[in-house]
């Protein structure tokens, strides 16, 4: 998701209210609001989590990535959250090259979203009725779209994936469309040969996450000021 840079020091400076800024991993805790910053930030990441688990028991099919942790453990001994933990932070390695900067949001959803995930399937069962299935695969793609609002809304820093795509687009000169697009094909083809979970839900997360986000982000987004030294 593309963020609006401001310059603005002030929330009084004319700049329209609601607006995502781009901070630097000490701005973003300086520039005020924590109270509410910080709960929303961790209430969005475990949503984001429970969300995952709620696809994952539908058995419609899975959001892109997870299609390739569905793949993954097939073959290591490990949990559906341990592998997207651990690629959480393969991933940051990858922001290493692309200079890009984490911050709390970033290494908190690197943990907070496997950890959640986790727990959350330890009590959500697989319901045999398709129409339950429907509903948690359904309900799992909205709650993505909220978490997702919540977390960046939060603005204190990108999660892993969001900023290898922001690092790549700016990079490579590519559009963060394309360049998004080309991350998730990889990935749903990698998570595949692994033998990881794709369908219908796979096809509604792509189509409808996006506008989820959009429509919900206005309604979280924190004002913060932006510090003129970043």
């Amino acid at each position: 998701m593309t963020r609006s840079t401001s310059s603005r020091t002030t929330l009084d400076a004319g700049a329209p209210r609601g607006v995502l800024v781009d901070l630097g991993p000490i701005a973003q805790l300086r520039a005020g609001r924590l109270g509410r910053r910080l709960p929303q930030l961790y209430v969005g990441l475990f949503l984001y989590g429970v969300s995952l688990a709620m696809m994952v028991r539908g058995a419609l099919g899975l959001a892109p990535w997870d299609v390739l942790h569905s793949g993954f453990i097939r073959h290591v001994p490990m949990t559906l959250g341990q592998a997207v933990v651990l690629f959480s932070f393969v991933v940051l390695l990858l922001w290493i090259p692309l200079r890009e900067m984490p911050g709390l949001g970033t290494i908190s959803n690197a943990v907070v979203v496997g950890l959640s995930a986790d727990a959350t399937l330890a009590v959500l069962e697989r319901p045999d009725a398709l129409g339950l299935r429907l509903a948690l695969m359904v309900g799992g793609v909205v709650l993505c779209g909220l978490a997702s609002a919540l977390y960046i809304g939060a603005q204190l820093g990108r999660g892993p994936r969001d900023g290898l795509m922001t690092g790549l687009s700016r990079r490579t000169g590519l559009s963060l469309r394309l360049v998004r697009t080309g991350l998730e094909v990889a990935v749903v083809v990698i998570g595949l040969v692994l033998g990881g979970v794709i369908g219908v839900g796979t096809v509604v997360y792509a189509l409808a996450i996006g506008p989820l986000t959009q429509l919900m982000l206005p309604w979280f987004t924190v004002d913060v000021m932006a510090p003129d030294v970043q």
